[in-house]
């Protein structure tokens, strides 16, 4: 399945029906009156959140969702049937944006949430609401209230508990691959994750997800290499890995490389709890290994080791992780029972 992360998409809600000019007419019924019916209300058109989806792949292949008209109202006081209503599906973490995808309309990130992203048309009153003591045989019935059509953005930003950052080849998908059961491409060329990937990642009985994406450059900001689209996706996590390649030759530059990028995209995510880890240790001799861990522990303060394809260190880092989450977690919690202050 192709990843599909922002989707453009066109939406109409149904018009409602319009209300009857109609007058009873029977054998031996000599002042039958009114009964034209009402017309049926538009259908809707809502977004839920379901479980299975981890992209928009669907709706780039259909970009158009128009629910359906209400029904005219008939005679013998018959209302006419409601339009059906019609349901995007999307995954959590979704973003609904006005068209200038700035205005942000709804977050949807919780599995069963739904919204009415456009509400159908009220039926028109047919002729037997307008029926009074001094206007018995009216000719007159409102038509049916028009849909709402308007164009949206779909964004998403996948939903993980710690996101990794680092260069090209700094050996993200290798740690992912080492730790969980995703399986990313691997290579030793840059560039070789091109999309976003989730894995699940356990630790003395624990779980959390771990969200991968397409490694920055320098100048990614101002669009160079694949750019900072995919930051996104770490938006929400609780806590950023980030991988500094142990090989490469000045490591200093490399951490801050990244830093300047996510200070330059802006929000929190700058801010958000780091650990820094100095990977690939074992293809770095002793002494190399000394002067790079004493000069990148200068710069980015508490820094581990790890190597992702020999697996040390990785259980120390995953532990590391699990107590930020967990942090997390719990001021989460905390914020939700703290009870409001009273105000007069």
């Amino acid at each position: 399945m192709k990843f599909l992360d922002l989707a453009k998409v066109y939406i109409r809600s149904g018009g409602g029906g319009g209300g009857s000019v109609s007058f009873r007419r029977e054998k031996y019924i000599e002042y039958g009156g009114p009964d034209g019916g009402d017309g049926g209300s538009g259908g809707n058109v809502f977004i839920e959140v379901v479980e299975g989806l981890n992209t928009l792949i669907d709706f780039r292949y259909q970009q158009h969702f128009f629910a359906k008209n209400g029904q005219p109202g008939m005679g013998k006081q018959r209302t006419g049937r409601d339009g059906a209503d019609i349901v995007l599906r999307v995954p959590a973490g979704t973003e609904v944006l006005e068209e200038d995808q700035e205005t942000l309309i709804a977050d949807l990130d919780e599995v069963g949430q739904r919204i009415c992203i456009a509400k159908g048309g009220n039926g028109g009153f047919g002729n037997l609401h307008f029926k009074s003591a001094t206007n018995q045989a009216p000719r007159r019935a409102n038509p049916g209230q028009e849909g709402v059509e308007r164009t949206i953005w779909l964004r998403l930003k996948l939903i993980a508990d710690v996101g990794l950052l680092g260069l090209p080849n700094a050996g993200k998908s290798t740690f992912l691959a080492a730790t969980s059961n995703a399986r990313p491409k691997i290579a030793d060329y840059p560039f070789t994750t091109l999309v976003p990937n989730l894995g699940v990642v356990g630790v003395d009985g624990a779980e959390f997800v771990v969200a991968d994406i397409p490694g920055l450059i320098e100048g990614a900001s101002e669009g160079r290499g694949l750019g900072d689209t995919f930051l996104g996706h770490v938006e929400r996590c609780a806590a950023l890995l980030h991988l500094v390649d142990g090989t490469a030759e000045d490591v200093v530059a490399d951490y801050h490389t990244i830093i300047t990028e996510l200070e330059n995209y802006g929000g929190e995510l700058a801010l958000k709890p780091r650990i820094t880890v100095l990977n690939k240790v074992d293809a770095i001799e002793p002494g190399e290994l000394a002067e790079k861990r004493a000069a990148l522990g200068a710069v980015a303060g508490n820094l581990m080791e790890m190597s992702g394809v020999a697996g040390t260190g990785v259980t120390e880092v995953l532990r590391g992780l699990r107590a930020r989450v967990d942090a997390n977690q719990k001021a989460a919690r905390d914020a939700l029972e703290e009870p409001e202050q009273w105000r007069p």
